[in-house]
């Protein structure tokens, strides 16, 4: 079996991870310990987002003619990409903070909704809270004038009670 047949479902198994894929996080990973690794894969696991360690030219040949393309520059060394499909945060928010643990850990750059950001901009990124924490924030702010609201008229009757 030539070469060529067997990169083939590697090459596949990665289009088909980063197609319809929110973000593509580029990682260095060289430097971290098995012991930090699995607990990485645990917590970016029940984030639902996919973590794969791939060979550079595997990935190359994945990202040809995708928004990943941008990231062919940076594809040196020993390098994992981290996927997620549904929260465009996710990724790199989990690889900042235990970049934090585990010094050794680098965001090398990403792809977000199809857009390149170095690792500066991924850093950045980072700090966006998930999905989640801007609706419980948003609804928050909406309920506490509400809430502020029926205080007022509640005392308004009240005190119209107590004069009659």
């Amino acid at each position: 079996m030539a070469k060529v047949e067997l990169k083939k479902p590697v090459v596949e198994q990665i289009s088909e991870s980063i197609k319809d894929a929110q973000t593509v996080v580029l990682v260095n990973y060289r430097g971290i310990s098995v012991e930090q690794d699995t607990k990485l894969r645990k917590q970016l696991r029940e984030a639902g987002v996919t973590y794969k360690v791939c060979k550079n030219t595997m990935m190359r040949l994945a990202f040809q003619g995708t928004s990943c393309e941008a990231l062919d520059k940076h594809l040196e060394g020993p390098n994992a990409i981290a996927i997620s499909k549904t929260d465009a945060t996710a990724p790199a928010r989990i690889l900042a903070k235990f970049a934090k643990e585990a010094p050794a850990l680098e965001i090398v750059a990403g792809i977000v909704e199809d857009n390149y950001y170095d690792s500066a901009a991924m850093n950045q990124i980072a700090t966006i809270p998930s999905r989640e924490e801007l609706l419980s924030k948003f609804l928050g702010s909406i309920q506490s004038p509400i809430t502020n609201f029926a205080r007022v008229i509640k005392q308004i009757a009240e005190s119209k009670e107590a004069e009659a």
